[in-house]
């Protein structure tokens, strides 16, 4: 498979979760680490969230990097970097986005890592962690999420942006909650 095919691949892979991995949160520490060396004092923090950072949550095996930046201007300006060290994006969607620019690594035809950089300590920052600091303290909130994802992932296999616009209610109403 050529590089190309492997991107094409990637980025029409079907929604599919797996039982969480005991492996995602040292994944996201070897990327983390890398990230951090690549770039030195550019990032004033690095999270991992998304379902593979709550223990015990099945998940799309995609490692969720949160970055936080001193502005969106930084973000832009990393976009070329990240694009030669292992990351790519597009340019159209990052365009469309005011609060945030998206980046993804991938391997093999699947898609391995998320990179999604923002202001440090602005509102999209808190409710990010937010989101994923409610479903680390409460099982049951956590069990519901997963209920809801597994029935989503079934509705909408064949299209990733439905599967992640039909989360959009339950983590809403999760963040007005916290």
């Amino acid at each position: 498979m050529t590089e190309e095919e492997s991107l094409l691949a990637a980025i029409h892979e079907e929604v599919k979760l797996h039982a969480y991995q005991a492996s995602w949160p040292r994944a996201y520490d070897l990327e983390r680490d890398r990230l951090l060396s690549l770039f030195p004092g550019i990032f004033q923090d690095i999270q991992h969230i998304g379902s593979t950072a709550v223990p015990g949550l099945s998940a799309k095996p995609i490692i969720d990097i949160l970055a936080g930046v001193e502005s969106i201007t930084i973000a832009e300006r990393l976009a070329l970097p990240l694009c030669t060290s292992g990351y790519t994006t597009s340019s159209e969607f990052n365009d469309s986005l005011q609060d945030r620019k998206w980046f993804m690594r991938w391997a093999n035809g699947h898609r391995t890592h998320h990179l999604h950089l923002v202001v440090h300590d602005s509102c999209v920052w808190h409710e990010r962690l937010g989101f994923r600091d409610a479903l680390r303290a409460s099982p049951a909130l956590a069990a519901r999420y997963a209920s809801l994802k597994k029935a989503l992932a079934a509705a909408h296999y064949k299209d990733r942006e439905a599967y992640t616009d039909a989360k959009t209610d339950f983590i809403r109403t999760v963040l007005h909650k916290t």
